[in-house]
């Protein structure tokens, strides 16, 4: 279960757009780069995330597992109009349309 903290923190960097370490804004010379695995959080450095990581791994994980479900779930496009009711097999697309 998530803490107060760490959603609060994460809606916070999204908002403001600020290292969620250090605290820095991004600003034309500085560019902040996202979290790789869940995009939640930014920061300015290498050296930011990883003082930050031990706050933020719990958060990241969870957040990292949620994304990995959503793309292996994800239902594909429809490329039939259904399912034949007697063999289940697809039924193609309506080209009249």
């Amino acid at each position: 279960m998530k803490s107060t903290d760490d959603n609060l923190e994460a809606k916070f960097a999204d908002v403001v757009k600020c290292c969620a370490s250090c605290g820095i804004a991004e600003v034309d010379d500085i560019k902040l780069k996202n979290c790789d695995d869940c995009d939640l959080v930014r920061y300015c450095s290498n050296g930011c995330q990883e003082d930050h990581r031990l706050q933020h791994e719990a958060m990241c994980r969870e957040r990292a597992a949620e994304l990995r479900d959503e793309l292996l779930f994800r239902q594909p496009e429809n490329s039939h109009l259904g399912d034949c009711p007697i063999c289940f097999l697809p039924l193609p697309l309506d080209t009249n349309k």
